[in-house]
């Protein structure tokens, strides 16, 4: 399986539900380094998985439409817990419908799947797999 990964982050605020979150139930901010992988099985006609530079720009439009603002407010979030393992979900999901638009290019219809990895601190990350 070849792969290759962009990066880039996202900047939010947000808070949860419930009492296993402890003081994370109040209103906090959270920056995430956010990786996307890009996986396929063979390489495509130009001997690459996907153009680099769309998947950079692509995952750079997803995060900016999530950065600097507080997910409760957000009506897609509305009641939702946004946890580090949901926002990977989010991610992955609206690059596989950029995937599924054409916006990675022709050659990105052959991918297999998507890793969206959204590391919270140097010691503490997590990842959301899918297939394509």
């Amino acid at each position: 399986m070849f792969s290759i990964t962009v990066r880039d982050h996202i900047m939010i605020a947000h808070s949860f539900r419930g009492e296993v979150f402890g003081p994370a139930q109040r209103l906090h901010g959270a920056t995430f380094l956010v990786d996307a992988t890009f996986r396929r099985a063979e390489l495509d006609d130009d001997n690459i998985v996907v153009d680099i530079g769309l998947a950079t720009r692509e995952l750079g439009e997803v995060c900016g439409a999530l950065s600097y603002r507080n997910l409760d407010d957000e009506p897609d979030f509305k009641g939702i817990n946004t946890s580090t393992e949901f926002l990977a979900k989010v991610i992955a999901d609206r690059l596989a419908a950029r995937v599924g638009s054409g916006a990675l290019g022709e050659g990105a219809r052959g991918l297999s799947g998507i890793t969206v990895t959204l590391h919270e601190s140097h010691i503490a990350w997590a990842s959301y797999e899918r297939e394509l």
